[in-house]
């Protein structure tokens, strides 16, 4: 069952955020609206995606150029097929929480 996890302060970073629980890596993005979550592992092969390139909402995977739509997970260019599981976010008193 999924439960709130305090992630990081929301001043602490400035894009991107590799949280990590019980060896499980998700990755955190700060965009104009608002903080989202995935997974931080690109569905095609393992590259994380933290360390990808962010434009216009979608982060690029730094290994093969798979871009996923930072707020859905879905998959918006090859070679990646599978979207990256998304997770929900809230920030309270000055922190990202992510539920997972």
């Amino acid at each position: 069952m999924a439960k709130w996890r305090k992630a990081v302060a929301v001043d602490d970073f400035s894009t991107t955020y590799r949280f990590v629980v019980r060896r499980k890596e998700y990755c955190l993005y700060k965009l104009e609206d608002g903080i989202y979550a995935t997974d931080n592992s690109c569905s095609h092969e393992y590259s994380p995606l933290n360390e990808g390139m962010i434009v216009d909402g979608d982060v690029y995977c730094p290994k093969h150029g798979s871009r996923f739509d930072i707020r859905t997970g879905a998959v918006k260019d090859f070679p990646a097929t599978r979207p990256v599981q998304t997770f929900e976010t809230k920030v309270e008193d000055g922190y990202v929480w992510v539920k997972c």
